[in-house]
C-alpha cells in the first residue's frame, strides 16, 4: 500500500532527515509531504533542498522561511542560508517560487502554519496557511485568547509545522497534528505516515542553530555591503557585534572599524583638493568634470567638511570622490586578518567586497 509519509519543520538538517526516513523504511512509490521550513538554521539546507526536489513522489509546501527568501526578506538565518548554498542560491529560491501553500489528498491537509475551519484550502490566505507575520497578526486578532486550531471542526485531519510543540508532536481529536518537535534546536523530527497515522521520531544529533550562528558569524559579516552601507549603519553594526567571543571576527570587525575611521579622516585632505582642482580649472572643464557637483561648490565657497559628508554618506561615494580627484583611498582590508575557513556545508562564498 502506498503511504504518504508527513516531515515537520527539517530546517537543513539533511542526516536527521535520512535517518527517519531510513527508519520508516520508505520506499520509491511512498509519497513524501514536507509541511515546510526545509531551510534556514541547520548545516545542510542544500541537501535536503535536493532530495525533495529530486525524489521522485516528493511534495514540499511553503513555509515562512522559504517564503522569505522568495521575497528577499533576510535576518540572520536567511543570510546563513545564502552563503550555504553559494552558487546554487539563485536557482533554488526560483524553484522555492514553485512550491504550493497547501497539500490535500483523501486523507489528510497539509500547510505550514495554519487554517481557518470551514473555508476551502484554495481561498485561503497564503499569509495564514504560511506562517508570515502578517498572518500570525491576522490570526491573533480573529483569536486572541486561543490557538487557530482550538477553533478547527473540519472532519479531516490537518498537519502541521511552524511553531515548535515541545520534544513530542501535539495531537489532538486524532485529527489535528503539530509535527514541528525543534530539530534545528537540538530535539527532534517527526514524521506522520498514513493511512494508519502512526508517528515516528529521530533524536537531533545536535543543537544545530545554536552552532551555525557561531560558525557562520564572520563570512555573513564578509559578505555584507560595506561599501554601501552609511556611516551610521556602520558604526550601529560594529557596535552590535562589538561583545562578541570569536577572535577573528573582533580583529575582522576592528579593521572594518579602523577602514572606515581612515576614509572619514580624509574629509579634510579631500575638500582641500577641490579646493585647489576648482581654482585650476574653467568653468567649461568644471562642468564636464565628473566631481562637477563638489567643484562647483567649492568655487563658489560651498564646500567643507560637513557638505562634503553629505556628498559622501558611504565608502563607495568617499572613494569613488577621491579617484575622480585624483586621490587614492585604502579599500576594505579583510584579508589583514587572515583567512578563515570555511564551515561544514559551505560551497561557495562571495567575496569581501561582493
Amino acid at each position: 500500500m502506498r503511504r504518504t509519509i508527513i516531515i515537520g519543520d527539517i530546517h537543513g538538517c539533511f542526516d536527521e532527515l535520512l535517518e527517519l526516513l531510513e527508519k520508516i523504511g520508505i520506499r520509491t512509490d511512498d509519497l513524501l509531504v514536507s509541511v515546510g521550513d526545509l531551510v534556514d538554521r541547520g548545516p545542510a539546507p542544500g541537501d535536503v533542498v535536493r532530495l525533495f526536489r529530486e525524489r521522485p513522489n516528493s511534495v514540499a509546501v511553503m513555509g515562512n522561511h522559504e517564503r522569505k527568501h522568495v521575497r528577499g526578506i533576510f535576518s540572520y538565518a536567511q543570510e546563513i542560508t545564502r552563503l550555504q548554498l553559494g552558487d546554487h542560491y539563485a536557482e533554488t529560491v526560483d524553484w522555492m517560487r514553485t512550491l504550493p501553500y497547501y497539500f490535500e489528498n483523501e486523507h489528510v491537509r497539509v500547510v505550514h502554519a495554519a487554517m481557518l475551519s470551514g473555508i476551502p484550502l484554495a481561498e485561503q490566505r497564503e499569509e495564514i496557511l504560511c506562517g508570515s507575520t502578517r498572518g500570525e497578526r491576522e490570526l491573533a486578532a480573529l483569536s486572541p485568547d486561543s490557538h487557530w486550531y482550538d477553533h478547527y471542526t473540519d472532519a479531516k485531519p490537518v498537519v502541521f509545522g511552524h511553531h515548535v510543540t515541545g520534544r513530542e508532536p501535539m495531537i489532538l481529536d486524532d485529527r489535528i497534528f503539530g509535527l514541528d518537535t525543534g530539530a534545528c534546536h537540538g530535539w527532534n523530527l517527526t514524521a506522520l505516515c498514513l493511512p494508519e497515522f502512526t508517528v515516528h521520531s529521530v533524536k537531533a544529533h545536535a543543537d544545530h542553530w545554536s552552532t551555525i550562528k557561531r560558525q557562520w558569524q564572520l563570512p555573513v559579516l564578509k559578505s555584507k555591503p560595506w561599501h554601501d552601507s552609511t556611516w551610521l549603519e556602520l558604526a550601529q553594526a560594529i557596535e552590535r557585534f562589538t561583545s562578541v567571543s570569536d577572535t577573528a571576527t573582533r580583529r575582522w570587525l576592528e579593521a572594518l572599524q579602523e577602514w572606515a575611521a581612515n576614509l572619514q579622516s580624509a574629509f579634510p585632505a579631500l575638500v582641500a583638493t577641490a579646493h585647489r582642482v576648482a581654482d585650476e580649472l574653467t568653468v567649461e572643464e568644471l562642468r564636464r568634470h565628473p566631481a562637477a557637483k563638489v567643484l562647483f561648490q567649492a568655487r563658489n565657497g560651498h564646500l567643507d567638511q560637513t557638505s562634503l559628508a553629505r556628498q559622501c554618506p558611504t565608502p563607495r561615494r568617499t572613494i569613488d570622490l577621491a579617484a575622480t580627484l585624483g586621490l587614492v583611498l585604502d579599500e576594505l582590508p579583510c584579508r589583514f586578518v587572515g583567512d578563515v575557513p570555511r564551515p561544514k556545508g559551505a560551497t561557495t562564498l562571495p567575496t569581501e567586497n561582493a
